[in-house]
């Protein structure tokens, strides 16, 4: 008895528990996929099964023009068979109900909420954001800059009253920089310091609807996906679409541009601030999959994009006004400039292939430099999270101090420069280079401290063991 009596107990317990996560959730209907909120009251087949008005009343529609007679439907003494159109479910087969990942939230009654989702005296002002930027972020002063106003300003527009006339129009993004300049990893971080949903996308695989590929309303899938389908969070969230260079319109025209142009002409209207319908839970719309309605009208879009060969676009405008005598520009004046890029305009943008209505509604154009050597040293050391750093920290677990002579800084950098791919070069020849200590490290606990030299990153020598109480030795090379 006293058994049973816990067992009884326990799920007393239980049920306040699981009622507050089910009512947590919209009912969905398992026919249309229609949440409640928008097909109305649901009628309850079992437990996780729900069926709308508007499906049951077609399924009786159906019946009657199949000339059946309610009462028999009613009884089921009808013969399955003869039914025109209707696959019978085997119920028992849907005892899992619908998948949480597939589960809309319901959203929260405005009038209950004690404070908006956004207040602006909780955002930083813009220096203060990007101090925080320049605790990661090595160089690009002007694009931190343009980010922070940008972002600011955005968040100020998101909570502003439009009773006096005055709506402020919102500033997407387009910047534009070589590889490797650190174009994700800035918006990543600006996301994380705001703390705000952030989806990050491709463009490459974006296609015009009705061609296999991603809708152009996945950007904002992902981006519920990110605010745990809360859909009002969402609609006040970062949708960062990187490679949109990819977009562009393709020079032969003797093809459909299903990923080119008309990807641009479908993403005006989500850009600009549209009600879009998305599915919850799924990156593309199918019949088993719920559907949501999402307005992008307060989400702001940055794009960004390496643009390879726009710096070609640039020189040509640039050496437009070379001509013959003593004040022309030489042809070659620019063919060595890395910053190239940074003379940008929406008139080389358009020439590249983006159409112009697109680009106006991208407002803010920006573009980031080229990593210099000593850029390159300081991403090594400087940032909160540097790679020097994390290798440190794999060190100390095995209590082992790691240590980069600056000579040994310069030499990685330089090698790093020669590879033309940015900082993403650092680690792949970190890695190379801290292979064989990563692995013997490990096998001498008497090993106190690793100094990384100049001459074993250029192959001239090995880097400098110290045993616990013993002087340094060089090591792995000499």
């Amino acid at each position: 008895m006293s058994e049973n009596q816990n067992n009884n107990d326990e799920l007393m317990n239980n049920q306040p528990e699981t009622e507050e996560k089910h009512n947590e959730y919209e009912d969905i209907c398992y026919m249309c996929r229609r949440p409640e909120s928008v097909a109305g009251k649901m009628i309850h087949i079992q437990p996780n099964i729900c069926i709308c008005n508007d499906c049951m009343q077609k399924t009786f529609d159906t019946m009657n023009n199949g000339g059946f007679n309610m009462n028999d439907i009613m009884n089921m003494n009808i013969d399955m068979g003869k039914m025109p159109n209707i696959s019978m479910i085997n119920l028992s087969d849907l005892q899992g109900g619908i998948p949480q990942s597939q589960k809309l939230k319901k959203k929260k009654p405005k009038e209950k909420r004690e404070a908006p989702v956004l207040d602006i005296h909780s955002i930083p002002a813009p220096h203060k954001i990007k101090a925080s930027l320049d605790e990661y972020v090595v160089g690009q002063e002007h694009a931190k800059k343009v980010m922070s106003v940008a972002v600011y300003n955005h968040y100020k527009r998101v909570m502003s009253d439009t009773n006096d006339g005055v709506e402020i129009e919102k500033s997407n993004m387009l910047m534009v920089g070589p590889t490797g300049s650190g174009k994700t990893y800035l918006v990543k971080t600006l996301a994380r310091l705001l703390d705000v949903p952030l989806a990050i996308t491709d463009a490459t695989s974006l296609t015009e609807a009705g061609y296999i590929g991603d809708d152009i309303e996945s950007v904002v899938s992902k981006l519920l996906a990110a605010a745990d389908n809360d859909v009002e969070r969402a609609e006040h969230g970062i949708i960062f679409i990187d490679e949109i260079d990819k977009i562009a319109k393709k020079r032969n025209a003797n093809q459909r541009d299903v990923s080119g142009e008309s990807v641009q002409q479908g993403m005006l209207k989500l850009l600009e601030g549209a009600e879009v319908e998305v599915p919850v839970g799924a990156s593309s719309k199918n019949a088993m999959v719920p559907m949501t309605t999402v307005d992008t009208k307060n989400i702001l879009f940055i794009c960004g994009g390496a643009f390879p060969d726009l710096d070609e676009i640039i020189k040509e405008r640039l050496n437009k006004a070379a001509s013959i005598g003593f004040q022309a520009d030489l042809k070659d004046k620019y063919d060595k400039d890395e910053n190239l890029l940074t003379q940008v305009t929406v008139e080389d943008v358009r020439k590249f292939g983006m159409i112009p209505e697109f680009l106006g509604r991208l407002p803010i154009l920006f573009s980031l430099e080229a990593l210099t050597e000593d850029m390159l040293v300081k991403i090594l050391a400087e940032p909160k999270n540097a790679i020097v750093k994390q290798y440190q920290k794999l060190l100390a677990m095995d209590e082992v101090k790691l240590e980069f002579e600056d000579e040994a800084l310069h030499a990685i950098a330089k090698k790093a420069k020669e590879k033309k791919v940015g900082a993403r070069a650092l680690r792949a020849i970190l890695e190379e280079f801290m292979l064989d200590i990563m692995y013997e490290i490990p096998k001498d606990d008497n090993i106190g401290k690793v100094t990384i030299t100049a001459d074993y990153i250029e192959k001239k020598g090995g880097p400098l063991i110290e045993m616990r109480g013993v002087a340094a030795i060089p090591e792995m090379g000499e």
